[in-house]
């Protein structure tokens, strides 16, 4: 016993040593990042690392690999007390943890069951990747071999745990412990020992030993594995953003500063959570899958991004830096930001942020942009706009509604902020037409800012030119402190967001609603009456980026409808809400050409198309040129009508 003590100690130590060594160079290859705090609500992080890692809820929003994925996970926590009771016999002859009573017997118990379970889990693990070649799975063929080496080693951590277990109850007469319960266990031990049990101490220590070394050893290979990210996932959840005004708003670049950064050309000006990020991928290629870049046929890959990181961060080749050597401009513009990969991401990866950084650096630093942005930037700078359109047609729209400014009168608390597209594009002004006409039908005092609104700043931000976006975000917010605005409305989510999310970092904290929202609240308090069950085509909704995933707004557009159509008439598109597919238009690609593969509008619209929908409504004045362009290109805007829900609601008014 002793020998086999001095033996273990040494292969513990060895082990651990070199564990503790090669983690040692992944924290310092992490911290090579900027620093960023990540240590503020405690409460939040906790309670992320709770219902994300442990419960695993964004890996069951696929259930078949989600489950797969849940019992691999549970089955290794609760094996660590095997593993702790497995290096204790090495010491103490015959140790047992049955000193924990009924403890004791529900966990021998559950890993009983669930070794089977992880076995059944592996196999089909197996299956979905070499037979199946479930396409987001199949990655490089490198990452191919990783992952059949770890589900081999999960087996075989599984299979030798069993051994172990069937050869200590055969060896002990097939007596368990007190409070030990292994049914399976011990109907397989009565099953292959039978009534020879004279080799099964021999077998015990086989098995013991194997399970020892394919546990260190598999601990070992994991930091040269993508597989890290048993270590890592679960600070990174720990570190990802926690509420929803934090989550989707962009960092701020502080100009301020004597050597401010613009942007993030390699990992050294990452931060150390981007790059701990690219520790805790899991290659599982659900950002990709959801992409509608990379669905369309673009080079961009989110889950390429991510791992580029890594690959840098482990590369260390002097020369080479992050932008470039790894990832191109083509990948990082091709980005629509829509967020599908980031709610997709089952460790709280943050793609967008990361492809925004490095933009700003294209575009701050090295002065490399599409061709097409120069008229963008330059009439955002001039105009205030995207298009070039004179300020003081902002009031266009409104002429005839006898609609107040607040520099006529101030004396209101309502802000309609209308927007860029609202206020100049032709098919939008409709839109904002019959929002301002429901809202003066249901005598609402409001006010809208003319020619003092500027473009919000989200194209600009998004395109990575950030000393715009903030030129912009700061004349704003200059404006709306002359008055006494205390809550604004919109019809833009990307307006939106903008000022819900990121201008309360620039001093500008309103309450915020979207029209959907608003509209929502009118019919429910009854300050606006609708016919029902007035539209007898069937329809459907498109749910914008910027709404639903960034903003969790899905169900009161969809209530909208159901109250003014007969019933069973709506129908949802196969992508819809969290898993709704972009329109093309957003991080600035609205005013970008799409060359490579299939535009991404075109393939949401032919889904549109295919749904059956006579009318498909909207809630987004992107999305509304967008499908409009879509079903144009497909020769169907006779087939399908496009209306915003504002549109839908004022031509339902029980009283116009």
């Amino acid at each position: 016993m002793l020998i086999k003590s001095i033996i273990l100690t040494l292969v513990l130590f060895g082990a651990f040593l070199f564990l503790g060594r090669n983690i040692f160079k992944i924290i310092k290859n992490i911290r090579k990042g900027r620093d960023t705090n990540r240590l503020d609500k405690i409460p939040l992080r906790i309670k992320a690392v709770l219902k994300i890692a442990f419960a695993q809820t964004k890996l069951l929003t696929d259930p078949i690999p989600g489950l797969i994925h849940f019992f691999i996970f549970w089955g290794f926590v609760l094996f660590i007390f095997a593993v702790i009771e497995s290096i204790l016999m090495g010491y103490f002859e015959g140790f047992s943890l049955s000193f924990t009573g009924i403890l004791f017997s529900a966990i021998t118990l559950v890993q009983d069951f669930l070794g089977i379970v992880v076995l059944i889990a592996v196999i089909f693990a197996f299956y979905r990747r070499y037979i199946e070649k479930v396409p987001r799975l199949q990655g490089n063929p490198k990452g191919n071999i990783d992952a059949g080496i770890i589900l081999l080693l999960i087996a075989f951590v599984i299979i030798t745990m069993f051994g172990q277990n069937i050869s200590h109850i055969a060896k002990n007469n097939f007596v368990l412990a007190s409070n030990e319960f292994r049914p399976i266990s011990f109907y397989l031990s009565k099953l292959i020992y039978g009534t020879d049990i004279g080799y099964s101490g021999t077998a015990f220590e086989i098995f013991w030993w194997s399970h020892i070394v394919l546990i260190l050893g598999f601990m070992n290979y994991l930091p040269y594995s993508k597989h890290f990210h048993v270590f890592s996932s679960i600070p990174n959840v720990f570190f990802g953003k926690t509420d929803v005004k934090e989550k989707y708003a962009l960092t701020a670049i502080n100009f301020e500063e004597d050597e401010p950064l613009f942007g993030a050309s390699d990992v050294t000006e990452l931060t150390w959570k981007q790059n701990l990020d690219g520790y805790s991928c899991t290659e599982c290629g659900r950002c990709t899958a959801a992409c509608p870049a990379n669905n369309t046929g673009k080079l961009l890959s989110p889950k390429k991004i991510i791992t580029d990181i890594r690959k840098r961060l482990v590369d260390q080749i002097q020369d080479n830096i992050l932008l470039n050597n790894y990832i191109t401009a083509e990948e990082l513009w091709a980005c629509t930001t829509c967020n599908a990969c980031v709610y997709e991401c089952p460790v709280m990866i943050e793609h967008v942020d990361t492809i925004v950084d490095l933009r700003r650096n294209l575009v701050l630093a090295e002065s490399q942009f599409p061709s097409e942005l120069n008229d963008v930037f330059k009439n955002l700078e001039v105009n205030q706009n995207p298009w070039g359109f004179d300020q003081n047609e902002r009031t266009a729209w409104a002429e005839g509604l006898e609609i107040k400014t607040y520099a006529e009168d101030p004396n209101c608390d309502l802000l309609f902020w209308v927007g860029c597209s609202g206020a100049f594009d032709t098919r939008n002004k409709k839109v904002t037409k019959a929002f301002a006409s429901i809202m003066k039908s249901a005598n609402i005092d409001f006010r809208i800012l003319g020619s003092e609104e500027k473009c919000n700043g989200d194209t600009a931000r998004r395109l990575g030119n950030e000393y715009l976006a903030q030129s912009m975000i700061t004349d704003n917010v200059n404006t709306l402190r002359q008055y006494n605005v205390k809550k604004i409305v919109t019809t833009c989510p990307h307006c939106f967001n903008s000022i819900s999310n990121e201008y309360p970092k620039f001093g500008a904290d309103y309450e915020v609603v979207h029209h959907t929202q608003f509209l929502n609240e009118l019919v429910s308090e009854g300050k606006i009456k609708l016919k029902e069950n007035s539209i007898d085509k069937v329809v459907t909704f498109h749910d914008s980026c910027y709404l639903g995933r960034y903003n969790s707004i899905y169900n009161e557009p969809r209530d909208l409808i159901k109250a003014v159509t007969e019933k069973d008439k709506f129908i949802e598109l196969n992508r819809n809400r969290e898993k709704g597919f972009c329109c093309g238009a957003g991080g600035g690609r609205m005013f970008m050409e799409e060359n490579e593969g299939e535009r991404i509008n075109i393939n949401r619209s032919k889904e549109i198309v295919d749904s059956g929908a006579g009318i498909v409504s909207l809630s987004c004045p992107f999305c509304m040129t967008m499908v409009n362009d879509g079903l144009s290109a497909l020769n169907k805007s006779d087939v399908v009508e496009v209306k915003d829900l504002a549109e839908i609601i004022f031509e339902n008014l029980a009283v116009n």
